[in-house]
């Protein structure tokens, strides 16, 4: 009998906040999904935004027997309690089995403390996601703006990283360190963790800046900086109160346009990659 293929895991990463990071996992993982691909997001945030922005909500509290409320597990209970990867995945409405989504919310927050003496700690979302990976094509993990266990966990688990930033100097002193823990992942934790692209999000090609910024990157990245850009667009600020990926709240706007190029020049990629291993 076969091998069923794995996943491709990717982390979404950037410890500089406001740079797109979430916005990309939530349009990326639709548009690739909407492109027939099989896609799961994975919610390593505990901001839980990549999870409100594709339509999942907690049920509120309400007193129930005892006091107590019953929620529905997510993240943070996979990776302190054991419970399985399987038991709070959800369906995205609209996509059906083609988008998939592990939530999480602020509790999540208390994964840093509950696994600090935990042996290997780094390995825990490795070890969660490791039955599910022959469900899907890709898994997308948002990670959260800072470079503490949840990002480890992630870029651990993870074949690769793209990174979204935007065309400003700050962006370009972030990258250096954002890189440098990525090469500590990669030598201590993962050997077959790369980079898988670095996206330019928030594009204004009216502003010399973000020229120089986009060459400066495309200098040291070569080969690895899409030609896709993301421009700064309302209906994508628009789209996460609706619950909705871009795609879904409106397949016309310059936004959700962006997001399927992007979609289409990474799953070139993947192909691309697959003949050279298929060579090899």
């Amino acid at each position: 009998m076969e091998n069923q293929q794995q996943a491709k895991v990717i982390a979404l990463a950037n410890q500089k906040g406001g740079v797109g990071k979430t916005t990309t996992t939530i349009n990326l993982a639709a548009s690739v999904a909407a492109l027939g691909k099989r896609v799961l997001v994975v919610d390593s945030d505990p901001q839980g935004n990549a999870s409100s922005g594709l339509g999942f909500q907690y049920p509120r509290r309400q007193a129930g027997d005892g006091g107590m409320t019953t929620e529905r597990v997510h993240l943070y209970h996979c990776l302190v309690d054991g419970v399985a990867a399987t038991e709070a995945i959800v369906m995205v409405a609209e996509l059906g089995a083609k988008l998939c989504l592990l939530p999480c919310q602020i509790d999540l927050i208390g994964v840093e403390v509950e696994l600090i003496g935990a042996d290997r700690r780094e390995r825990y979302l490795e070890q969660l996601l490791s039955p599910v990976l022959t469900d899907y094509d890709f898994v997308f993990i948002d990670c959260p703006p800072s470079l503490g266990l949840l990002t480890i966990n992630a870029l651990t688990a993870a074949d690769s990283v793209i990174i979204p930033m935007q065309c400003e100097y700050f962006a370009l002193e972030g990258l250096s360190h954002l890189v440098q823990t990525i090469r500590l992942v990669k030598n201590s934790y993962n050997d077959r963790l790369a980079i898988e692209g670095l996206l330019l999000t928030m594009f204004d090609g009216r502003n010399r800046l973000t020229h120089q910024v986009s060459a400066e990157v495309n200098k040291y990245f070569k080969g690895r900086l899409y030609q896709t850009v993301i421009p700064r667009n309302i209906r994508l600020g628009e789209a996460p109160s609706h619950g909705k990926p871009a795609i879904l709240y409106d397949r016309r706007s310059t936004g959700a346009i962006s997001y399927l190029q992007l979609a289409r020049e990474f799953l070139r990629q993947q192909k691309k990659a697959q003949e050279k291993d298929i060579v090899k």
